[in-house]
């Protein structure tokens, strides 16, 4: 109750803060209806066709008719429906109601400044802010897989592991960014980076399918996930929020902005705890906040700066065998083991206008992250089975408890330049990354209940298994650029160079477990892309694309358990066409991508001629795949959407431990993903909104050597909501039919492992927006 205390005292404060700031300014003030953040660029130009007269929203989103004239005005912005303002009209702040679904809105992500969508040669997704207010996501999976290709593996408690157009996996193939900018440093990746973020402070999602290292870098393989977070609104916002769940999940959250004068002020964040829910030993509790504050020097130059604070801490499941699954035993194995998350990001970002078509941008970023596990997946029974006989004792299990840290110091600078030929637009830029990082293990003797099959105790030792201290840089330079040689032809082309240079100091005596002497490494990559988009007209449009992506070996891959470290780049060719179609003005659009992804010297552990084994970049994978998109308005209260995929994973070259995998398909590569979702929102009760999702999951091979299968899964997921006067209540059921199913299985030589999903889950929420009380127009 302490952190939810401290929210709502703070939320106290910033309201009277808030009402004392909130007058009608001066100018009227064109704003997004939902998010209530200023429109800047908007046109407004005279309603009466013989007046030509008109002007733009400057970057404030303010502006001042010069049409005296005229009794009327349109304003219009991309991706809005359009206003018409009559000149009786006296209201301060202009709202502007986004437009869900248009192929011609604009998305970020495709070239780090913002493009129409019908322009960008890629697979590109947007979640919206109505989806997300709509959804209410207690986790971030819950909207991510509403997007074609992706599945966001639920491991509980914000824990995960991802698929886009790859298995689901842990493996670094994945980048995810926060405003552009990646929440962790490259050779660090952590399949749980999305538990870091700060859901209460985001906007919108935008998620790239393919590789994107030509832009954004090394890990952008299988996609990009870009998290866009809430800007300062131009009318005050102070929502507060509270959930809770049958299955003892709790959260309560805090969003508040305004502006005033020259600066605006957004402080966003949430207390989320889980206690006694649906497996013994899963208790959590994470607490976040981000705080950002924005200084306008003049209407065409800004400073932005933005701290956010994570403590997270969670037990850690681990997963069920086989006997467990079979006999439905909601019961944990674990009684010990844990994960501990500390973490702060700190960006500032200073943006210059030159001109219409010329722009700068120039950011700091720092990051200090810290994370403590005495985890699941490193217990081990000392009793298994060699060589075909069973040896060691059935009471005694060995683990570690480990700790990694790392600090990051980051600059990124680009500039961005119309060109007055062919619409023409070139971006180029900079990045320069500094991370030193440690990592230390230390071995653990477990007792394990062999009634019961529990690990009950663990007992520290003074074996120190491994201490290490890494430095990692990246340097890096990109461009991009496009242009129309025709009217309806857009050809885009990117390019990055990345070096990055790793220097590792080992604490221990080298080994084969303790990891290499103390030695440097440079990594450096070239990535390419291009694309072009051919758009018929205004509803119809194809593209195609080839990209390359990299990953370069992780510190723990190249290092540990080595005594002379070899490990290359991972380097990801892929070839891409697709398309999009409005079939009925405004009531049918659909959009489709097929795409073939080969994967080259991938890492792979080997075993060696005495008998141990080591990575090696000795892996070849295959995957390819089709992705639909659906959208319908059959009625004006009701909206459909269907987001399918098929795919094919497989080892083309893969040798591991002596087992050869080749043609094998991928494990923890379903065929199929759907998700299929219908909201109806009646006109004649404005506010109410009704929910219903299918989410598929399809089958899929447990083990690399296919000898086992997992017949995958159905979810049905049922909302219901209703807005009124700043008031917002809901009531969700996930898992409605309470499916018995585990969100990821496996098979290795040490049997089967189910992590079970969340049996069914009743969500009551309740949230206000304090600002309603003194909101003017």
């Amino acid at each position: 109750m302490s952190h939810l205390y401290k929210l709502i005292v703070l939320a106290g404060a910033l309201l009277v803060t808030m009402a004392a700031s909130a007058q009608a300014p001066a100018k009227r003030t064109i704003i997004d209806a939902l998010t209530g953040e200023p429109i800047a660029g908007a046109s407004i130009s005279c309603a009466d066709k013989a007046c030509r007269c008109g002007c733009a929203s400057n970057a404030a989103g303010e502006f001042e008719t010069a049409c005296s004239g005229c009794t009327s005005h349109t304003i219009s912005y991309m991706g809005y429906q359009s206003y018409l303002l009559h000149a009786s009209d006296h209201a301060a702040f202009i709202r502007l109601a986004p437009v869900e679904g248009l192929m011609q809105e604009v998305v970020v992500s495709a070239n780090r400044e913002g493009v129409k969508r019908s322009e960008a040669p890629i697979a590109i997704a947007s979640i919206s802010h109505r989806t997300l207010q709509d959804a209410k996501p207690a986790s971030i999976d819950l909207v991510l897989n509403k997007v074609s290709g992706v599945n966001m593996v639920s491991l509980g408690n914000e824990q995960h592991q991802m698929s886009i157009r790859q298995p689901m996996t842990t493996r670094s193939l994945f980048l995810y960014l926060e405003d552009g900018v990646p929440v962790r440093t490259t050779g660090l990746f952590n399949h749980n980076a999305l538990l870091e973020l700060n859901m209460a402070a985001v906007k919108s999602l935008e998620v790239i399918k393919g590789p994107s290292s030509s832009l954004y870098g090394s890990e952008a393989i299988g996609g990009v996930v870009n998290f866009i977070t809430l800007s300062p609104t131009a009318v005050p916002l102070l929502k507060l929020s509270a959930q809770g769940s049958n299955q003892g999940y709790r959260r309560a959250d805090v969003q508040s902005s305004f502006s005033r004068g020259r600066w605006g002020f957004v402080l966003s964040g949430y207390h989320a705890r889980r206690r006694d829910g649906y497996l013994p030993y899963s208790d959590f509790h994470k607490s976040t906040l981000t705080a950002r504050a924005d200084y306008r020097f003049s209407p065409s130059a800004s400073l932005s700066n933005s701290v956010t604070w994570l403590d997270y801490d969670s037990d850690m499941s681990g997963s069920i065998d086989s006997a467990m699954f079979a006999a439905r035993s909601f019961k944990n194995l674990h009684s010990f083991t844990y994960r501990k998350v500390r973490a702060l990001r700190y960006r500032s970002s200073f943006s210059k206008q030159w001109s219409e078509g010329s722009k700068t941008t120039a950011t700091l970023l720092y990051r200090d992250n810290a994370i403590g596990q005495n985890p699941a997946y490193r217990v081990k029974d000392d009793y298994r089975k060699v060589s075909g006989r069973w040896t060691g004792k059935k009471d005694l299990a060995h683990g570690e408890i480990n700790d990694n840290t790392f600090r990051s110091y980051s600059f990124t600078g680009q500039h961005r330049q119309a060109l007055n030929w062919k619409r023409a637009v070139a971006i180029g830029g900079v990045s320069v990354d500094g991370s030193p990082s440690g990592y230390d293990a230390r071995y653990i003797r477990i007792a394990k209940d062999t009634v019961a099959n529990k690990y009950v105790s663990y007992q520290a030792t003074d074996s120190i298994l491994t201490d290490y201290a890494t430095n990692l840089n990246n340097y890096a330079a990109f461009g991009h650029f496009e242009f129309s040689p025709l009217e309806k032809l857009r050809v885009v082309a990117s390019l990055r160079y990345d070096l990055f240079r790793y220097r590792f100091d080992n604490a221990l005596t080298p080994s084969a477990f303790s990891g290499s002497a103390d030695t440097v490494n440079h990594f450096y990559r070239l990535s390419p892309k291009v694309g072009a988009t051919y758009n018929f007209s205004a509803r119809t449009g194809l593209y195609a694309n080839y990209s390359e992506g990299f990953v370069p070996p992780q510190v723990t891959e190249l290092y540990t358990g080595v005594k002379v470290p070899s490990l290359e780049p991972s380097v990801f060719y892929n070839w891409e066409v697709g398309g999009w179609a409005e079939v009925i003005r405004g009531k049918l659009s659909a959009d489709v991508s097929l795409y073939q992804l080969e994967g080259t010297n991938e890492v792979v552990s080997v075993r060696l001629d005495d008998g141990t084994t080591a990575n090696r970049n000795a892996g070849r994978t295959a995957h390819k795949g089709i992705e639909l998109g659906v959208n319908a308005t059959p009625a004006a209260d009701l909206t459909l959407r269907l987001s399918g995929a098929w795919s094919e994973h497989r080892f083309t070259d893969y040798v591991e431990k002596g087992t050869s995998y080749n043609g094998n398909a991928m494990n923890g590569a379903p065929r199929w993903l759907c998700n299929a979702e219908a909201w109806y929102k009646p006109s004649f009760l404005e506010g109410l909104r009704l929910g219903v999702e299918l989410q598929h999951v399809g089958a899929y091979w447990a083990d690399p050597q296919n000898t086992a299968r997992y017949g995958g899964h159905d979810v049905l997921n049922l909302r219901l909501g209703y807005a009124f006067r700043g008031v917002d209540v809901w009531v969700h059921a996930l898992n409605a039919a309470n499916a018995y199913y585990a969100t990821i299985v496996s098979k290795s030589a040490y049997g089967y492992s189910y992590t079970l999903a969340e049996p069914r889950n009743i969500t009551l929420g309740l949230s206000y927006d304090f600002a309603n009380l003194f909101k003017k127009n």
